[in-house]
């Protein structure tokens, strides 16, 4: 039996890179998942792709099977309200929340614009907190819950990041208040700051400085004492943990998964 068998896990920004690695995991392990993205198609093509978990979603459910994929804009009030409701209908419960949908709109403070700024916010701190807001009617109800909240390193600040690094830093705070607030209702909340992850986001970025994808994911292994880059795995895997029944007395924490890298940097 795996350690989420029974359980309800909601991912968001779950088509790919580290959500979908989530997803995956969880699913592994036995919960039934519902894959929530910006885009509905990619949604249900990753929720279809996740390991059958051996149940069954409710039978009205248009798309059947374990799991459920959400077309789902977290920073809208109105969508993140009907996609939980969803998540409840369909798969019969809620016990996990992972806020994992981010974005990024890197810039020098004096070119970062307007809707840079606010872009990233919405995402990352709006959408932590409509999704956890929603989430958590049902956790203290049934007096148990956990959610994770992805931060990242950048929290700490990181050229051309003034707003990715405010919206992760903010992420910290908003996991240590809701820690104390849900706490007393069985409800644990952690977060994750991930370091250099292998991924579509970090890809890019090296075409954006002029290098190619293996020396730029080189150059950072150099940088961290494990001499390897993260892969979504690894946040997968620390997820998983936190999550579980072995985390439960840890909550308002932030691991930082990283490779050692803030240890000489």
């Amino acid at each position: 039996m795996g350690r989420f068998e029974g359980k309800v896990a909601v991912v968001t920004g779950a088509a790919r890179g580290i959500g979908f690695a989530v997803a995956t995991r969880f699913a592994e392990e036995g919960a039934r998942v519902a894959v929530l993205d910006l885009d509905e198609a990619n949604a249900v093509d990753a929720a279809s792709r996740l390991p059958d978990s051996g149940v069954t979603s409710d039978p009205s459910s248009q798309q059947g099977g374990a799991h459920l994929g959400i077309g789902c804009d977290v920073s809208k009030t109105d969508q993140v309200q009907s996609a939980v409701a969803r998540v409840v209908g369909e798969l019969g419960g809620l016990h996990i929340l992972v806020n994992n949908a981010g974005i990024t709109r890197d810039n020098l403070l004096f070119k970062m614009t307007d809707d840079d700024w606010d872009l990233v916010i919405g995402v990352h701190l709006r959408g932590a907190f409509l999704m956890s807001r929603e989430a958590q009617q049902h956790f203290v109800a049934q007096k148990a819950g956990k959610i994770v909240n992805l931060s990242s390193v950048s929290a700490f600040g990181n050229r051309g990041q003034a707003n990715y690094a405010t919206a992760k830093m903010g992420i910290q705070g908003f996991t240590r208040t809701l820690a104390i607030e849900l706490g007393p209702f069985g409800v644990n909340v952690n977060a994750i700051a991930p370091g250099f992850i292998a991924s579509e986001m970090t890809d890019a970025t090296a075409a954006r400085v002029g290098l190619s994808v293996e020396d730029f994911r080189a150059a950072a292994a150099e940088r961290n004492p494990v001499r390897r880059v993260g892969f979504p795995e690894d946040i997968a895997a620390t997820a998983a943990f936190l999550c579980s029944d072995e985390a439960g007395y840890i909550t308002g924490q932030t691991l930082v998964v990283d490779g050692g890298a803030k240890l000489v940097s």
